[in-house]
């Protein structure tokens, strides 16, 4: 039996095969992908990530990719946040590859989605994931993220890396621009422009180890012009940027509460905190979501660092919390606990009566209070440990309520589930700036508590 890999056309599918049997060869048969997916079936690169319209062909170019390394004898897995959306790449690859396993030298499981030469590790498998606990178990040569935008940083970070280690395998990303504005639903990752911030550090490598791709829903010769046109119309202007061009949208940023953070200075690599800093504790109330953040200061520099952030799944009495607290807080020297709204002193003395009080923050104002986080951000004074998932994910999703005409308002878009953000002022409300000096141009200015 001799395999070979051809292109063919859907109409001519059954056509080419049936000649082909006549000459005693198994011959797979792909797209003929377009211009642009040519582009990113030809290069070299290891990693490549594709930014690309809705309908751009996209799923269907790596799935051929995907279909040649698989006939070259590699181990291919491709993943998806949810099975609908592996349901075309999975029509491509069964439709291609029909011809092998007609000849049962290779073994479809449909329930599975996999097909591997038996006797052999050569595999190519479309796979339900979202996260590193739902890719784990499999390995590959090459691995393909759909939606990529969608889903959690450490399906990569934790599990897809490390598994192309051993024998310097390949990864595709690929993705639609998402947009903040609706955030949510289905969406796995913890920064929902980790996608598009990978995207530009593709295109700044000048290694050649990454290549970045983009091409719009017109790029795609086979899709209806008419009924392409006639969909627009009826989109708003980011959707169409965003679906139809595949553009990033950087002025989403400037919605973002704390769109000062900088993930390349102000999040860093956990250290172990020296117990002889100061530490404080933004505290914020409620039977369901309680929350608490503790974040250490170092006497000799003035930075503050969050280094641990307590959300529990459920509700805890009083209590409960006050346990919790001690655990995570034991051994280090803790100057202040500050918490809550005006309104909320009954509860602050109810902490306070089990051996556990809070005071009332100094400034009450929540756009105050804001400012004075983003003024510690934008000095680079404020460092979040690179594993404190929840305050990061609110940094990066808390935005500005608009208004009616689209314009961003002083209020915060959903306010009431922030409930690590709403620690992290309420304890940064402490901390009022000292004066610069000149003889402190060279070192950071220091911060020191109020009251």
């Amino acid at each position: 039996m001799t395999t070979d890999v051809n292109i063919w056309t859907p109409k001519g599918y059954n056509e080419i095969a049936e000649a082909l049997k006549q000459e005693g060869v198994v011959r797979v048969i792909t797209r003929e992908p377009h211009e642009k997916q040519v582009e990113f079936l030809e290069s070299q690169a290891k990693r490549k990530i594709i930014r690309a319209g809705r309908r751009g062909g996209k799923t269907v170019g790596v799935a051929i990719g995907d279909i040649r390394d698989f006939v070259n004898g590699k181990r291919v897995l491709y993943t998806a946040p949810t099975g609908e959306q592996t349901d075309a790449y999975w029509y491509e690859v069964t439709s291609a590859l029909r011809p092998l396993i007609d000849t049962k030298a290779y073994k479809l499981n449909e329930t599975e989605r996999y097909i591997e030469r038996v006797g052999t590790q050569n595999r190519i498998k479309a796979k339900t994931a979202w996260n590193a606990n739902t890719l784990r178990g499999d390995y590959a040569d090459k691995i393909t993220f759909d939606e990529w935008q969608l889903t959690s940083e450490d399906a990569w970070d934790d599990v897809g890396a490390p598994m192309l280690l051993d024998n310097n395998g390949d990864a595709v990303f690929i993705y639609t621009p998402p947009s903040l504005k609706s955030a949510g639903g289905i969406n796995r990752s913890r920064d929902p422009r980790h996608a598009s911030k990978m995207f530009k550090m593709a295109q700044a490598d000048q290694t050649g180890r990454w290549a970045a791709f983009h091409f719009t829903s017109f790029d795609n010769p086979h899709l209806n012009r008419d009924a392409l046109d006639d969909i627009t119309i009826d989109m708003s202007r980011e959707s169409y940027l965003k679906e139809i061009l595949a553009e990033d949208d950087d002025s989403q940023v400037n919605l973002l509460v704390y769109g000062a953070f900088n993930e390349n200075i102000n999040k860093i690599p956990r250290f172990e905190i020296p117990k002889s800093w100061f530490v404080y504790v933004g505290h914020d109330f409620g039977s369901a979501n309680p929350a608490a953040l503790f974040i250490a200061q170092d006497p000799s520099t003035g930075f503050f660092y969050a280094f641990t952030e307590y959300c529990p799944s459920m509700g805890r009495s009083t209590y409960q919390n006050i346990q919790a607290f001690r655990e995570m807080s034991e051994g280090y020297n803790i100057v202040q606990r500050v918490g809550g709204s005006h309104q909320e002193e009954e509860i602050r003395q109810g902490y306070g009566s089990q051996g556990w009080p809070i005071a009332e923050p100094y400034i009450t104002k929540v756009n105050v209070q804001i400012d004075r986080v983003k003024g510690l951000i934008e000095k680079n004074k404020l460092f979040v440990f690179e594993d404190m998932h929840r305050l990061l994910e609110q940094i990066n999703t808390a935005m500005w309520k608009l208004d009616d005409m689209g314009k961003p308002t002083n209020e915060i878009k959903d306010e009431k589930r922030y409930h690590i953000l709403a620690c992290l002022r309420y304890v940064c409300s402490i901390f009022q700036p000292e004066a610069d000096r000149e003889q402190q141009k060279n070192r950071p200015t220091s911060f020191v508590p109020r009251g």
